[in-house]
């Protein structure tokens, strides 16, 4: 029975962790895995969550199952942080726990799927993994240009979308920190998508995967609440993996906005049932640590300090860029206005090739780098091989 599968390609993510770790230049630099890391290079474990450890540790007295739809402390409390000060909006919101983001994410299009939708637009480039679960489901990508040559969101790309998408298609949108692009829409482009949500009567769903790491929780947050004012269904994947740096704890949820509490019921006594079929009940360690530092303002204020930092560092990483100007022929100018971890340089596979070989400098081959893994001391290197290889 085996001799029936074909050989997949392997992760090019993890094969260029592998390069990474077998190169024994002390000055390498790497853009590639998409995590935070620290001025010193390291990826630490958040202060806040280790004292929620802790905690777990002298007071947990189970490890019982809790269900589908896991620990709804957790749930409910980062709802006030991701929806605002009525975190319901008035009984229309409702979630559950899912293994990471990307659990969410399978959650909300394996649901869409089963309410009728049969194609998903979304802009592209966009996080390799939205294609990948995509296909697995047997839906259709329908993708439109995020991006403007110049940097900036394509505006008229996504209204064009949202406007034609028909009753049987979903949109999905970043909520902020686009990955890869970083390039995100502004307060007014919101507000016109929201406009074209509430017109058209198209879907949404829409990812939050980094909200603190642009410019703040409550205005990272700002363009989806637009959005969910106008509409009245969606659907919102959220990832605990980088603002509270959980990433192999896979700490997501998912949440759903409807019409009332009996369509919020039946919407959910479905996700329960394909959250049964694929992973039974999420993992619980990681979300019962978020629970409790949102539980307690002293640790919420540690957390809030630690998110505050990540952001300015990467904030000052983007200024320093941008303020370098051109590196050869590529404008770095633009990464100033952008947010989160990513950004894209419109170089060829060969240049990446360069830069890797030549100057111990990896990246993926798509031109996206983590702006994380850029420091103060690492950065004029970059910029100059940069400029030796996109002449």
């Amino acid at each position: 029975m085996l001799d029936r599968l074909s050989p997949q390609a392997p992760d090019a993510l993890l094969a260029l962790i592998r390069l990474y770790s077998e190169d024994s230049r002390e000055d390498k630099i790497d853009l590639g895995v998409g995590v935070y890391r620290t001025d010193d290079g390291d990826t630490p474990v958040f202060a806040a969550i280790k004292s929620a450890e802790q905690q777990l540790v002298d007071e947990q007295d189970s490890k019982s199952y809790l269900g589908p739809e896991g620990d709804m402390g957790f749930v409910n409390a980062l709802m006030p942080h991701i929806f605002g000060a009525d975190p319901t909006m008035g009984g229309r919101i409702a979630g559950m726990q899912t293994p990471g983001g990307t659990g969410a994410v399978r959650l909300a299009l394996a649901l869409a799927q089963k309410a009728g939708v049969r194609r998903v637009h979304m802009g592209v480039p966009s996080w390799p993994n939205h294609a990948q679960i995509l296909a697995d489901l047997g839906m259709e990508l329908v993708p439109f240009d995020h991006a403007n040559l110049d940097g900036s969101a394509n505006l008229d790309a996504v209204l064009g979308a949202i406007n034609g998408a028909g009753a049987d298609a979903a949109v999905m949108l970043h909520g902020c920190c686009h990955n890869p692009t970083g390039i995100d829409y502004t307060p007014a482009e919101w507000t016109a998508i929201a406009e074209a949500f509430a017109a058209s009567g198209t879907f949404p769903i829409i990812d939050v995967a980094y909200q603190g790491l642009g410019h703040g929780l409550e205005e990272d947050a700002a363009g989806m609440r637009t959005v969910l004012a106008a509409v009245p269904e969606a659907f919102i994947a959220y990832s605990c993996d980088k603002n509270f740096g959980q990433y192999r704890d896979r700490v997501g949820a998912f949440y759903i906005l409807g019409q009332g509490q009996d369509t919020i019921q039946t919407a959910f006594s479905n996700a329960n049932a394909l959250a049964r079929a694929c992973w039974s009940m999420p993992p619980d360690h990681g979300g019962a640590a978020v629970r409790i530092i949102l539980r307690d303002p002293d640790m919420t204020k540690s957390w809030l300090a630690e998110l505050d930092t990540m952001r300015a560092r990467m904030r000052s990483v983007r200024d320093a860029l941008a303020a370098t100007g051109c590196a050869g022929r590529i404008d770095l100018t633009p990464l100033g206005t952008q947010n989160g971890l990513f950004a894209m340089l419109p170089v060829t596979k060969e240049e990446v090739a360069r830069l890797r070989e030549d100057h111990a400098i990896y990246m993926a081959g798509s031109g996206r780098i983590n702006i994380a893994g850029l420091t103060m001391a690492n950065l004029p290197k970059f910029v100059a091989a940069l400029a030796k290889v996109a002449v």
